[in-house]
């Protein structure tokens, strides 16, 4: 059995909280600028430790004012902005829980969401937002408060509270505890059901403080900044939130990913976090524009990427031959800076995690001097367990433990993990927990191997959970069975695992063709005639609309295919229980699929 433990670097008092952290950053440097928010005609205004304390502060005593109690819960349902850290900050100073909702979710999943945790308020950010809660409303008897922020009910809020005093906050602040449950994350579960994960306030100032205390020189350097523009209810964004402001990292927030690199050259981040496909993004951006102006600069283009791999690949031997060295001179001033200035011109490093980024990107990515610390993590670890150092890195890999994380390699292949990131528990489901945090230590549901140096790298998934090239995490099983519901379907499977898109390949039911074509003025059509029918494809498109309905839009089904013949024990693709073979599934239909994605 492999395992690989590092030890805590550092640990905090029992009495610290994430509710501290606004006032002790004030009293450190008062006029230090903690956020830069952005201003409607594209640039950035700052905002001070003091102003930042201030302001949260103010709506905290906002839902003092409004009956929240300590240990209430509070959903957050918006995009990444400012004042989402407000909200965070602000709830938890009056001892509240905060559920993280994203901003596309279903009517279904906010239902799911609010009533499962219990929260008594949510805060919405558009009327959009705030219709989607309306319609489920009569469903949920614990919500008193919806609270809109493009409607200015923050500001209303906070002056709602200027009567509570000081003493009443201190209070709650001191009443919280490195123990106390922070905020509750749903992930998609196989059953389709989201599971609340419980996170206490030691899970993020433990598992921060840690990795502050290791990678100082990107998070806390001398005007360290970062823009923040994954959606803030993923814990990978939430634990970079909590790493800024302990790190005193300038922080700024976007939700424009069409614009993200408009973003980047204004605000000028020194490191960045992101999933691989946006460093996919970028390379493409990159590639496109230079093809697109002329041939010759396009093959420049390809020439210094080869050229950047080679080095950083070199770099691994510990020998760069000379001529290499040269080529790499030359191309850093005619591609590889340019690249860097549309990046902001000071990123040095930049954290990639919810899906695998590929040894290609990695190095292409090092070449050209932003180098990518790519790490591994899931909701129950509050974000990453291991992660590359800028002194260790080793491409290919997720990287070591994080001081006070653990990794261990079960008998079956299974990556379990152990250390001050680990959940409490599922909230309302023990038998989860039970089956997830076995022997103190949990269960990834991953499958992965540690190399002689400790480094983990990821070779698959026993859980059937997809995971997007976005770092969406998608299960499959609320999806399938909706489509499967429709009379014409016999068998589908969702894909899109390390795909721009969720995809479903759809089998036609025999039995039930017959007597819906007749209904539908096709009687006799057969099977093969009816998978490309444009009122049978309009049928299926129908059910994929509906089982849409339930999922966000990251995790719908885009695009279908009908495919030739069924799914069934005789044809290998189904087990004697009728539960799917996803992998041979997956052999047998890779050119279907891969069609849907070329």
């Amino acid at each position: 059995m492999q395992e690989n433990v590092t030890p805590a670097l550092t640990t905090g008092a029992p009495g610290d909280s994430l509710a501290d952290l606004p006032h002790r950053n004030a009293e450190r440097a008062p006029e230090r600028v903690a956020f830069s928010k952005p201003t409607d005609d594209g640039g950035w205004t700052d905002v001070t430790t003091t102003q930042f304390r201030d302001t949260v502060d103010a709506v905290a005593r906002g839902f003092v004012a409004a009956g929240i109690q300590p240990g209430d819960r509070i959903a957050i349902m918006s995009k990444t902005r400012y004042e989402w850290t407000v909200v965070d900050f602000a709830a938890w100073t009056a001892g509240a829980v905060v559920v993280p909702v994203y901003e596309t979710s279903s009517a279904e999943q906010v239902q799911w969401i609010v009533e499962d945790s219990g929260a008594v308020a949510i805060v919405v950010e558009t009327p959009g937002h705030l219709a989607v809660v309306e319609s489920v409303r009569d469903a949920l008897p614990t919500l008193a408060h919806v609270w809109q922020l493009d409607a200015g009910d923050l500001e209303t809020l906070a002056a709602s509270g200027a009567g509570i005093g000081d003493a009443e906050l201190d209070a709650r602040r001191d009443a919280l505890g490195r123990d106390s449950i922070a905020t509750i994350i749903y992930t998609s579960g196989t059953t389709g059901r989201p599971k609340g994960c419980e996170l206490t306030h030691d899970n993020f100032l433990g598992l921060v403080e840690n990795t502050v205390s290791r990678l100082g020189d990107v998070v806390s350097a001398e005007g360290a900044s970062t823009l923040l523009f994954l959606p803030l209810a993923h814990v990978f964004a939430r634990f970079i939130e909590v790493l800024a402001v302990v790190g005193e990292a300038r922080m700024g927030h976007s939700s424009n990913l069409a614009n993200i690199l408009d973003d980047f050259g204004a605000f000028r981040p020194t490191f960045i976090l992101a999933v691989p496909r946006v460093f996919e993004k970028i390379y493409n951006k990159a590639q496109e524009q230079a093809h697109a102006s002329s041939s010759a600069k396009g093959k420049i283009f390809d020439a210094a990427a080869a050229t950047a791999i080679a080095w950083s690949e070199a770099v691994d031997t510990g020998r760069v031959p000379f001529a290499l060295k040269a080529r790499h001179a030359l191309y850093d001033k005619l591609v590889y800076s340019k690249i860097r200035t549309k990046m902001g011109g000071q990123t040095r490093y930049a954290v990639s995690g919810g899906a695998p980024l590929g040894t290609r990107l990695g190095h292409f990515f090092r070449g050209i001097g932003v180098t990518i610390l790519e790490g591994y993590g899931l909701t129950e670890t509050t974000a990453p367990i291991t992660v590359n150092v800028p002194d260790r890195v080793k491409i290919g890999t997720v990287g070591l433990p994080l001081p006070g994380c653990g990794v261990r390699i079960a008998e079956d292949g299974e990556v379990l993990a152990q250390g001050v990131n680990i959940f409490t528990g599922y909230r309302n489901n023990e038998k989860a927990t039970a089956e997830a945090i076995r022997d103190g230590w949990f269960h990834t549901g991953d499958i992965g191997e540690l190399d002689e140096d400790g480094y983990l790298t990821i070779t698959g998934r026993k859980k059937e959970i997809l995971v997007t090239a976005g770092g969406k995490n998608v299960a499959p099983a609320v999806l399938e069975d909706r489509l499967r519901a429709h009379p014409l379907v016999s068998q589908c499977m969702v894909v899109g695992d390390q795909r721009p898109f969720i995809a479903a390949l759809v089998t036609l039911d025999p039995e039930m063709l017959p007597g819906w074509a007749a209904n539908n003025g096709l009687e006799g059509i057969s099977i093969e005639d009816a998978r490309t029918n444009e009122k049978v494809l309009g049928a299926i498109q129908d059910a994929v609309d509906d089982a849409n309905n339930a999922v966000s839009k990251a995790e719908s089904i885009r695009k279908f295919v009908v495919l030739e013949g069924d799914f069934t024990e005789d044809s290998g693709h189904l087990t004697p229980s009728l539960k799917l073979k996803r992998s041979v599934v997956m052999r047998d239909y890779a050119n279907a699929i891969e069609d849907i994605y070329g």
